[in-house]
């Protein structure tokens, strides 16, 4: 679309937030431009065809809280077929790298450590995760490679009543063709100028002006749906400041999670579905999917701490660190079998700068500050400002909605 001069509502962001404000916003008589950094729509939603035989979400990939999920109704109507399989990180371990006997035991501890981690919540606790765990449990580290699988980060940098106000009903679907898929197709409708990079919002004058790498335009409201990250670091400036918002984000940190995906020859010899880790003792390990939907291949997923020492350590390092590992796990035999496709690198990439948000200590009422509007005139969306679904591409897009809506309450429109 020609890039204007001047609209009603500026949206920042053709992520799951932006494109569900603009949404919202259609068939309300305002003239709306969502602005997008990228060259393409979803921002960590993002599907690949990693080869002819496979389909990789290189982000979000699982339909959390599915019986909650908006995007389960938008999936059906735009005939996105959806797995209903039970996920593999409980049930279906594959190999006798962790023994059903101490799986078992890990899953009391970790049953335990969330029981712990709930009563501190009741208490009001604003505290680290990380003082719930038993003192010398054998299975601490395990517990905290869970987090960053979770979270993004270890249970040092997680506070206690955000991990507390997710919420989880236990439901994971996933999306056949790809979640980024099904994301880029929600959001196709929409009025998008994208490798428009936004760098300054100046909201002193009556009018908002913003500036950006395809020209300045004004506006009456804008809703700003960019990563904390970006907000906290200041990528994306305003005029006159914002310091509380600056504060939030810095508050919400987004941590990292990465996926890999490796090509599997001979891939009939495994099952399907099926869940490989290891008793490995230890935070840095990854989990592996072997032949998600059926594919020839097995996916790798690292988390916090590190799935950031793997991205600094290039490009390939975390194929080749799972490879090497489930190696360990199956016998040197599997290397021939295997071969790197796609791999992501979140933190490395500069419109994110991570994955999703977690609250630190003693930070978990920063999503309500964040979320907060500005004069009427500046509006927030975005995961990081969902109270109970935020991590989620759902959270994000249900907060665009909810931004859209206060826009219209403050132009009054029904």
């Amino acid at each position: 679309m020609s890039f204007p001069s001047s609209v009603d509502v500026a949206i920042i962001g053709a992520g799951a937030a932006g494109l569900g404000a603009a949404h919202a916003l259609r068939g309300c008589g305002l003239s709306v431009i969502v602005l997008e950094a990228r060259d393409r729509l979803g921002g960590r939603a993002w599907t690949v065809q990693a080869s002819p035989e496979v389909t990789f979400d290189v982000g979000c990939g699982w339909l959390h809280s599915a019986d909650k999920n908006s995007f389960v109704p938008i999936a059906r109507q735009l005939g996105f077929e959806l797995n209903k399989d039970l996920p593999p990180w409980r049930e279906r371990a594959f190999g006798n790298a962790f023994p059903q006997a101490e799986r078992d035991d890990f899953m009391r501890a970790m049953d335990a450590f969330y029981e712990r981690l709930w009563e501190a919540a009741q208490k009001g606790r604003d505290e680290p995760a990380s003082l719930s765990l038993e003192a010398g449990n054998r299975w601490n580290p395990m517990i905290d490679a869970i987090s960053t699988y979770i979270n993004g980060c270890e249970l040092k940098d997680m506070s206690t009543l955000d991990w507390d106000a997710y919420e989880d009903t236990g439901l994971n679907w996933r999306v056949r063709r790809g979640y980024g898929a099904l994301v880029a197709t929600y959001g196709a409708p929409c009025p998008v100028a994208l490798n428009c990079n936004v760098a300054l919002i100046d909201h002193s004058d009556k009018r908002l002006r913003l500036e950006t790498s395809q020209g300045t335009l004004t506006a009456a409201k804008a809703i700003v749906t960019v990563p904390t990250n970006l907000i906290a670091e200041e990528a994306i400036r305003f005029s006159p400041q914002l310091p509380a918002k600056v504060e939030a984000a810095a508050g919400l940190p987004l941590g990292v999670d990465d996926k890999v995906t490796l090509a599997l020859d001979d891939a009939e010899a495994f099952p399907k579905e099926a869940n490989l880790r290891g008793a490995t003792m230890r935070t840095d390990m990854g989990t592996y999917h072997i032949r998600p939907f059926g594919q020839p291949c097995i996916e790798g997923f690292f988390g916090g701490s590190f799935a950031r020492e793997l991205e600094e350590a290039g490009d390939g390092a975390i194929a080749a660190q799972s490879i090497d590992e489930i190696a360990g796990f199956l016998g040197n035999d599997i290397r021939r079998k295997l071969r790197p496709l796609y791999e992501s690198r979140w933190a490395h990439d500069p419109l994110a700068r991570g994955s999703y948000s977690h609250a630190l200590p003693g930070h978990a009422g920063d999503r309500a500050v964040l979320a907060a509007p500005v004069d009427g005139r500046l509006f927030f969306a975005g995961e990081a400002t969902s109270p109970t679904f935020f991590t989620t591409a759902h959270g994000a897009r249900d907060s665009g909605e909810r931004a859209a809506k206060e826009v219209l309450a403050a132009l009054g429109k029904p």
